[in-house]
């Protein structure tokens, strides 16, 4: 059995082919591409033609190969969106959630409800990027254009087949839905005046779409396979791909982002997940991921960004080297800190809060990286704790996915500082949990649970043990001194 994968992230793009024989399942890379946002007298915002016109090259490929493609379907980052106009085209801009519009979008939301209210109603943590912050900074020309509401993800499934839905588990990552009664809010839509008409049918993850617009079929030589909407977040596609077994586990989704949390049946939603600023998505089969998201691999990829500029090239693994070979906890910095979220220079925000807090700021590249490293893992310490009070459970060991499940050194240093065995990888886990689902949607597979226990036997994984205990619990008092939450 063969099945495409688009993984879209906000760095990157990707279509892959993943094929299923024999209980085991491989992946192979088809087309890769940059996903650049534009900055212009508008906003921070997507090139959505762009990313649609390399997807459709990506298909063109498939279609040389000659094989029978069962389905395909599209994951993506949450919280951005499309608006879709009366006749069903993409208004432009689509923002990115790094526009400076959105503070606007949270004072206007914060005058109409009081965020208790928020959290009751949705369940989702206090982030300025989240979507109905950004759909409280669009303009009332736009929300009266505006025929459809629709998820990124959701988006680009509806570019492949013409199917405007929204699914599940990208809808719980907006702020506009609510997990107890699985819709959307008619609390928070009647607040803001935005009409329920304009807000798609709520579909579960491994809904049958249609099949690919005849045009799309023609050009790539794909014929009319089936678009599926399997998990349309990222994080919901990458997290049925963990190769887990039981319950006493966690999960750190590694990428630009760092998402971890815990899978639960049911959404918690109450003063003390509200206060720790807990997250409530749904996953397959209106699964929980209780999670906190947070900065993640963001500001070594600025950091490099920002040198690059300067004229100094560093791939990623020498960056990890030098990291390796610098002075460890020689600076710590808090990665919540809202300065790290745009600065204009990340290594000058570092510096900054080194000196805020009494410390010597790094003055090598590999300085800077060892300091975000072992910063964030300390982070993840202090998160993986938070959830385990919430939900009372013993987490024995972290599954890390995603991309930065590459980077051994960081895996060592969550080990070390949570104090706990990490499993890493698979590190092309969404496109997995995407591949996977596809499966579990004809029928190929039975259930999530076969589906992780063919991972674990298709893909290897890394193991790390805790290492250095003594300087790493002394490291974590120093982080909780300098660490605000």
């Amino acid at each position: 059995m063969h099945y495409l994968a688009c993984d879209l992230g906000a760095e990157s793009g990707r279509l892959m082919l993943g094929s299923l024989k024999d209980g085991r399942l491989s992946l192979e890379d088809l087309h890769r591409f940059p996903n650049v946002p534009i900055e212009d007298a508008v906003g921070r915002h997507w090139n959505v033609e762009a990313l649609f016109a390399e997807l459709q090259t990506g298909l063109a490929l498939a279609g040389q190969r000659g094989l029978p493609i069962s389905s395909i379907s599209v994951a993506a980052w949450g919280l951005d969106y499309f608006l879709l106009d009366e006749n069903g085209a993409v208004m432009e801009p689509t923002f990115c959630y790094r526009d400076s519009r959105n503070q606007r979008g949270i004072d206007r939301t914060l005058d109409t409800l009081p965020w208790e209210t928020l959290y009751e109603e949705t369940g989702i943590q206090f982030m300025q990027i989240n979507s109905l912050f950004q759909m409280a900074a669009e303009s009332p020309e736009r929300i009266q254009r505006m025929r459809t509401f629709l998820p990124l993800g959701d988006g680009f499934n509806y570019l492949l087949s013409g199917v405007a839905k929204a699914e599940i588990s990208l809808a719980s990552t907006t702020q506009l839905y609510n997990p107890r009664t699985r819709n959307w809010s008619d609390k928070l839509l009647e607040a803001f005046d935005w009409p329920r008409a304009k807000f798609p049918e709520l579909i579960p993850s491994g809904t049958r779409l249609g099949t690919l617009k005849p045009e799309l079929a023609a050009a790539s030589g794909l014929g009319e396979i089936e678009v599926l909407a399997t998990c349309s977040h990222d994080t919901g596609a990458a997290v049925a791909a963990v190769p887990a077994d039981g319950d006493q586990w966690a999960y750190l989704s590694s990428g630009t982002w760092s998402l971890i949390g815990v899978e639960l049946p049911e959404p918690i939603i109450n003063d003390a997940a509200r206060d720790l600023n807990f997250t409530n998505e749904i996953g397959h089969g209106n699964t929980v991921r209780l999670l906190r998201n947070i900065i993640g691999l963001w500001l070594v990829q600025e950091c490099r960004r920002e040198w690059a500029e300067d004229g100094k090239e560093y791939d990623y693994s020498t960056l990890t080297q030098l990291a390796t070979e610098a002075i460890p906890f020689a600076a710590l910095i808090d990665p919540s800190d809202e300065r790290f979220f745009k600065p204009q220079s990340m290594s000058g925000a570092i510096a900054e809060f080194c000196h805020e807090t009494d410390q010597t700021p790094p003055s090598t590249p590999g300085g800077f990286i060892r300091c975000a490293l072992e910063s964030l893992a300390l982070l993840y310490h202090r998160r993986l704790n938070e959830v385990c009070e919430l939900t009372s459970r013993k987490v024995k060991q972290l599954h890390i996915v995603g991309g930065g499940s590459r980077n051994v050194l960081l895996n060592q240093f969550t080990a070390n500082a949570c104090n706990i065995e990490v499993i890493a990888g698979p590190a092309e886990a969404t496109a997995l949990g995407n591949v996977l689902l596809q499966s579990i949607t004809l029928g190929h597979l039975p259930n999530l649970r076969a589906a992780r226990r063919c991972v674990r036997q298709s893909m290897d994984v890394e193991n790390y043990k805790p290492e250095e205990i003594e300087k790493w619990a002394e490291a974590r008092n120093r982080f909780d001194s300098i660490a605000k939450s």
